[in-house]
């Protein structure tokens, strides 16, 4: 009987179910779906945000490279001044350059060199056993020493394996630039391998800028890019010029291999400055293997050299790894114009034809879309198709809508930011206007007037605009974002004079004689005070008869 009803009960809740959901329970499976429903528009709503922020931080980028603006460039180098710009000359944009260039069109996507690896705390796996790894690097014949461990092989793993269409593109930007990179090269008699550098330092990409300010393919700090001769003003940051820049970085390597005699360790100071790896040197009981000062390096210098030999591997074995070079879209031929007259870029853009967002992306070193030309003579890139437009309205372009685009408060107002980089510094604590402005070489009333500062005070926290100027001699790395250490200069300081005195452009020299005070030697130069002295030189109140002090020119 009971088993009777409970077959009952059971049928009679199945017809419910059959022949219709009670309201109750419809209500509650409704609400379920609902949920699901909302759920998965709510995911499809935040992948939407999520694509739309990375956008945004894209369209900040692309917005903070081309204003030149790095917010909080600090701790960048201490240099010294009284070196004279010299002339850099590199063969200027030959036919066969200009056709190698091709153009700074860069494919931003997919080209970095950014990754998910602590390349110090993982080892990655390969299939490949290292027998293959050390056959190959021995095949490659290189002048330079490639060595091979279990460090070098994660750098292998990673650009062969790990970073896919990311070294896809790399590979497809190496046929363009390569050639540019192989003649400097060969113009300096330095070994080929050299180029790979390049790869490690911004992934090929011309427009790259360090958080530390370092710029271009090669990552060039400011001080250092103005000691081998690239020019960098208000208008103009050749730094950005691939083959300025080259040209540039392969006399760095020429003086460093001659302070080092060993290219891993010169490859070495090229990221983290020669004064570091002196000091590793010493560290170390005076070896000149890379592998026995490697300890005693910066740890970001460490990965350096690995990654150097890694990245040459790549370029050569990715055949073997089955990668391909990519297909970047880059105009096919450039062509170069000598501009001595002081041109826009939107001037040439309306008369020739030339999308302004192409000439903007062929020359990048131009940081206001102005071509400085009164000053110095300097190169137009536009695609080739164009030439013959430019070529006929070249009479007219000076002319077209000058009052518009090259009015004189226009060009003063650029003029008046400084001969040097624009960068926002943070006031901290003990800082001061003077202090400040003997930092960067600059006066406290160009501070001020940058600023609209009306008086001296100044808070913690608060930003200030600095053009950084004057002929500077760094005594950082060549590169990016990599700890400050003194580099070798190529041409001696200016010799101190016979009088106790000796100027320069940002300072002046002073040779402490007995019963002298820094208050006393102060009073001598108006502006200056005791604490800028001690600032300026990096030292406390103790003097000594002898000592040189550089006096800062405010």
């Amino acid at each position: 009987m009971e088993m009777n009803i409970k077959r009952l009960l059971a049928v009679a809740v199945a017809a419910v179910f059959i022949g219709g959901m009670p309201c109750e329970a419809k209500t509650e499976n409704t609400i379920r779906k609902d949920r699901k429903t909302l759920e998965k528009e709510n995911a499809q709503l935040k992948a939407k945000m999520d694509s739309l922020k990375m956008e945004l931080e894209r369209y900040r980028y692309e917005l903070h490279i081309a204003d030149s603006i790095n917010n909080e460039m600090v701790e960048l180098y201490e240099g010294e001044a009284g070196k004279e710009e010299t002339s850099i000359s590199p063969e200027d944009y030959t036919a066969e350059i200009s056709d190698s260039l091709l153009s700074i069109w860069y494919v931003h996507k997919n080209t970095t060199l950014e990754n998910d690896y602590d390349m110090d705390s993982v080892r990655l796996v390969s299939n490949v056993p290292d027998s293959v790894y050390i056959e190959r690097i021995k095949r490659m014949n290189s002048f330079i020493n490639l060595p091979y461990n279990e460090i070098v092989k994660n750098y292998i793993i990673l650009y062969s394996e790990k970073m896919g269409a990311g070294f896809e593109n790399m590979l497809g930007l190496c046929s363009y630039y390569m050639p540019i990179f192989q003649e400097t090269l060969n113009r300096y008699d330095l070994p080929e391998e050299l180029k790979a550098m390049a790869i490690i330092e911004s992934a090929l990409n011309p427009l790259a800028v360090s958080r530390a300010g370092a710029k271009g393919m090669w990552q060039f700090m400011y001080g250092t890019a103005r000691m081998y001769g690239l020019h960098i003003d208000s208008f103009v940051d050749e730094r950005l010029d691939p083959v300025k820049s080259a040209d540039a970085a392969a006399r760095y390597m020429k003086d460093a291999y001659d302070i080092f005699g060993d290219w891993n360790l010169a490859i070495a100071s090229y990221n983290c400055g020669a004064g570091n790896v002196n000091r590793a040197i010493r560290r170390s009981g005076g070896s000149r293997e890379f592998w026995d000062i490697w300890p005693y390096l910066p740890r970001e210098t460490r990965g350096y050299v690995p990654a150097f030999v890694g990245a040459l591997y790549a370029m050569n074995y990715y055949k073997e790894h089955g990668l391909r070079p990519a297909a970047v879209e880059m105009p096919v031929h450039v062509d170069t114009f000598k501009i001595n007259k002081m041109l826009h870029l939107k001037q040439v853009s309306e008369l020739v034809g030339v999308p302004l967002e192409e000439l903007k992306n062929l020359n990048p070193q131009y940081r206001h879309e102005i071509v400085p030309g009164n000053d110095r003579e300097y190169i137009l890139r536009i695609p080739y198709n164009y030439t013959n437009a430019f070529i006929d309205c070249e009479d007219s372009l000076y002319r077209h809508k000058a009052e518009e685009y090259l009015n004189p408060a226009t060009i003063k107002k650029i003029k008046d930011g400084g001969d040097g980089e624009r960068i926002v510094y943070r006031v901290k604590s003990g800082d001061y206007l003077g202090k400040i402005a003997s930092r960067y070489r600059v006066s406290v009333n160009q501070i001020k007037r940058w600023n609209n500062l009306k008086s001296n005070n100044i808070r913690v926290g608060q930003r200030l605009v600095i053009y950084r100027g004057g002929k500077v001699i760094s005594n950082a790395p060549a590169s990016t974002a990599k700890p400050a250490a003194q580099t070798k200069q190529t041409a001696a300081a200016p010799a101190q004079k016979a009088a106790d005195v000796n100027t320069s452009a940002e300072y002046t020299t002073y040779t402490v004689k007995s019963g002298d005070s820094l208050y006393l030697i102060a009073k001598r130069y108006p502006g200056v005070s005791a604490q800028n002295i001690m600032d300026f030189n990096g030292i406390g109140s103790n003097i000594k008869p002898g000592m040189t002090l550089k006096i800062p020119k405010l």
